[in-house]
């Protein structure tokens, strides 16, 4: 199956390859020229990003995931929670594996919310839920029971080349008080 790619170079501002690299409407990828250590693919629903970790590209990423899910027509308060959560699962693979480990990063919408992929090297590494730390003021250790709060029923896979791990945050699924 061949699929209709267009190149386009990242700029130095990644709000500029946001604007000009997605276009929600576009049926084919869109492939972003590799640059050191990172590779964009934007999707129709989505996108992929093979990165290197570095707070440079995490905050490529959360803006990103802000330009694509606004969009799509996704709310600003479930955008920011999939960037929270992404980030701490970027944030969880750092620990995990250190800095400047190649990730997998993807964010994709569907007709029931919003899924976040992130994988990584490491196959025995594997998170678990423990629940809220009970020091609410703890520096650390509050990330995955933060994911547990948001997209509950995540799961962690092994893969041939590590560890992904895979989340959805449902539309609507916060209750109005």
């Amino acid at each position: 199956m061949h699929h209709d790619r267009t190149r386009l170079r990242i700029a130095e501002s990644p709000r500029v390859a946001v604007r000009s690299g997605h276009q929600p409407a576009q049926p084919a990828a869109t492939v972003a020229e590799a640059a050191p250590g990172f590779y964009l693919l934007v999707r129709a629903t989505g996108f992929a990003v093979h990165m290197s970790a570095s707070a440079y590209h995490l905050r490529f990423v959360r803006e990103l995931a802000a330009a694509t899910l606004a969009a799509a027509g996704i709310d600003a308060e479930l955008a920011q929670d999939v960037q929270l959560v992404a980030s701490e699962l970027i944030g969880n693979s750092v620990r995990a594996c250190g800095d400047f480990v190649p990730l997998v990063v993807e964010v994709d919408t569907d007709s029931r919310g919003v899924t976040v992929k992130v994988h990584d090297p490491d196959r025995m590494a594997l998170p678990r839920r423990s629940g809220m730390p009970s020091d609410c003021g703890a520096e650390s250790g509050r990330g995955l029971p933060l994911v547990d709060l948001l997209a509950p029923g995540w799961r962690v896979m092994r893969t041939p080349t590590g560890k992904q791990i895979s989340c959805h945050l449902p539309y609507g699924r916060r209750a109005l008080g």
